[in-house]
């Protein structure tokens, strides 16, 4: 980092060869920008991967109750993909710029050469930035990988109280209250999360850290 005494602007410097990646699933590797550089005005994050034929930029749209409905920038850094926007495919060699405004579409991207990069840039019209539910509350899956629930429930309650109301938070809230065999909350978390966001309906039928739960005709009537 570097900065002129006079104006007190601050800048940074970074390459995308030295940050360090997160590992995903399929070869796929995530690098966090954003918070690496400390912006706080708009999303930024690079996705690579290890090899050709693996997705790149996973099938998803904005409108989850983990997202921000986020209009998207896609660059295409190195490599070349294949975008599919809600259903339309396009090719996106090296230099190529996806926008996707409309935040119910599904976008995605498969990696069709080894060492393609793809920046993600994000933000929502009219109003100042601010992370996504999923993203502040990102630490919980560490401690949920690691079965240690009670961790995990307390990173989710702490950002629900940034995020009030957000069904994501109060269905992961649920699974954890089951797993640590508290039924009464986690059945009572579970009927706002479903309420709120239908899709968990199906997800919850299957799911097995519900499996505690699962003879308890509350929850019979929830997935009905």
């Amino acid at each position: 980092m570097s900065a002129t005494a006079e104006s007190k602007t601050k800048f940074e410097v970074a390459s995308l060869d030295e940050m360090e990646p997160a590992p995903q699933h399929e070869g796929r590797l995530r690098k966090h920008v954003r918070s690496e550089l400390g912006i706080l005005g708009f999303g930024i994050n690079a996705y690579g991967t290890t090899k050709a034929d693996v997705p790149v930029i996973r099938e998803h749209d904005e409108s989850s109750p983990w997202s921000n409905g986020h209009e998207e920038l896609y660059v295409v850094v190195s490599g070349h993909a294949t975008f599919t926007v809600d259903g339309e495919e396009i090719d996106a060699p090296a230099g190529t710029l996806v926008f996707v405004a409309d935040r119910n579409a599904t976008r995605g991207a498969v990696a069709t050469r080894k060492g393609t990069r793809v920046l993600a840039i994000g933000g929502t019209p009219g109003e100042a930035y601010r992370i996504s539910a999923g993203e502040a509350s990102g630490d919980w899956y560490a401690h949920y990988e690691a079965k240690q629930y009670e961790e995990g429930l307390a990173v989710l309650e702490a950002t629900l109280r940034d995020y009030p109301g957000n069904p994501f938070l109060y269905y992961n809230i649920a699974c954890c209250e089951s797993l640590l065999g508290r039924r009464d909350e986690a059945l009572e978390h579970l009927k706002i999360a479903l309420a709120s966001h239908e899709p968990f309906v199906e997800l919850a039928r299957d799911d097995r850290d519900l499996d505690p739960v699962r003879d308890d005709p509350r929850f019979e009537k929830l997935v009905a």
